[in-house]
């Protein structure tokens, strides 16, 4: 990852061999924060690999932390997701 804007609640986030995947389902979990003023991501070609994914917060709130806590937020419901998979089909969980 690769950060670059001169201010600190302004930032592009340059996410290599990255695709809409994560760029639209980690802008749906940042939005979720009321802080966020803007979040928005490009993908920059479709021979390249990276997105390019933009924050832009209210207030003196570092771009950075609410780009953290959607990509915990979004790893958290990955995770139930597997959980809930393999409860409810334990047979496809061992292998």
């Amino acid at each position: 990852i690769q950060a670059d804007g001169t201010d600190g609640n302004c930032v592009t986030f340059v996410l290599h061999d990255e695709d809409h995947t994560l760029g639209n389902s980690l802008r749906y979990m940042v939005m979720k924060n009321p802080d966020v003023e803007f979040c928005g991501y490009c993908i920059t070609h479709p021979s390249e690999s990276k997105i390019n994914f933009r924050i832009q917060t209210r207030g003196a709130l570092p771009a950075v932390e609410p780009f953290r806590k959607g990509l915990n937020d979004l790893m958290g419901v990955c995770q139930h997701v597997l959980n809930t998979f393999e409860v409810r089909h334990p047979w496809r969980a061992q292998g």
